[in-house]
């Protein structure tokens, strides 16, 4: 019986150690830089997924919200009390609260975002890569019209098509879901270019030849075969698009086409302690902002680290 729990103990310790010697890992470990980034990333999104637990007040619900405690200062201040430590709003709001879910709802945008471009991307990617011909050639003119097209305005754009069409209260309900498709429908050239560059080399190579002999489908080894081999740069892309879908749904939120401010993101709780600035309640948009830049600052680090481990120059 202790025999057994020994083997097992020495193949768990085994385990991690080959983890923990993997290039990977090895890279990650020898970059200072790259793990303050990985800690500060993965510490954010724990915050956000946690937000209902974390933050002191649920700043949508109106029952929790008092006007009496208004454009209160942060706790260190002088007229600031330590129940609301960033301060409130001109609601009543705990701008701490409001940073916490604000950080949920752009970090829901951002994922989601790059979940559709990378779907879409990759597939049109393969595809156009491995197949060749009139797919090949119809998918990358499209990916040039696109890039003809900034995504701020192909996301106006689609704002208010979607705001026209929908029913009011439809169009408020469906506000994040719009923003989503607006942001990721931009997205996908990036992957679909990679991919198909990726693919157009993979399918050359011997293992794919011997697929084809083998008889399986073109599809079965597109996916099985060639897409693995695509998941370095295409992780890469991934990253470093989370922090600029990130940033697009703050512009947009910041010019008025995004979250609405009864369930604001951070973009938009900046736009709204924008308009009390030269009031002296700066606190209203310091804090959203500030953590908009780490957000972003610590995912573009992270995600140059990622570039810098995949590239084979740098090898």
């Amino acid at each position: 019986m202790n025999s057994a729990k020994d083997q097992q103990m020495a193949t768990c310790t085994e385990n991690i150690r080959r983890i923990l010697d993997h290039d990977l890992v090895w890279s990650l470990r020898s970059s200072p830089t790259a793990i303050l980034a990985a800690v500060i990333t993965g510490l954010l999104f724990m915050i956000a997924i946690g937000a209902p637990f974390i933050a002191p007040q649920n700043p949508f619900d109106l029952a929790s919200v008092s006007l009496l405690d208004s454009e209160l200062p942060p706790a260190w201040m002088a007229d600031g009390t330590s129940h609301y430590i960033f301060g409130t709003d001109t609601q009543g709001r705990d701008i701490f609260s409001l940073v916490i879910y604000g950080l949920r709802i752009s970090l829901m945008v951002g994922f989601l975002s790059v979940a559709m471009s990378l779907l879409i991307g990759v597939s049109l990617g393969l595809w156009s890569g491995y197949a060749g011909g009139w797919a090949d050639t119809i998918i990358m003119r499209a990916a040039d019209v696109k890039l003809s097209f900034p995504t701020i305005l192909v996301a106006i754009m689609l704002n208010g098509v979607a705001k026209t069409l929908l029913p009011g209260e439809v169009f408020q309900q469906s506000v994040l879901l719009i923003l989503v498709f607006s942001i990721g429908i931009s997205g996908w050239v990036p992957y679909a270019r990679v991919v198909r560059g990726l693919a157009m080399v993979e399918k050359e190579k011997e293992y794919v030849q011997a697929a084809r002999l083998a008889r399986r489908s073109a599809s079965a080894i597109a996916i099985s075969h060639v897409l693995p081999n695509t998941l370095g740069p295409i992780a890469v892309i991934a990253t470093i698009n989370l922090a600029l879908a990130i940033l697009t749904e703050a512009t947009l939120s910041f010019l008025g086409v995004g979250m609405p401010p009864t369930e604001p993101s951070l973009g938009t709780l900046v736009r709204i302690g924008n308009e009390y600035m030269l009031s002296g309640l700066w606190w209203i948009v310091i804090f959203p902002s500030l953590m908009l830049v780490v957000l972003i600052l610590a995912v573009n680090l992270f995600g140059d680290w990622l570039r810098d481990v995949f590239n084979p120059k740098l090898r």
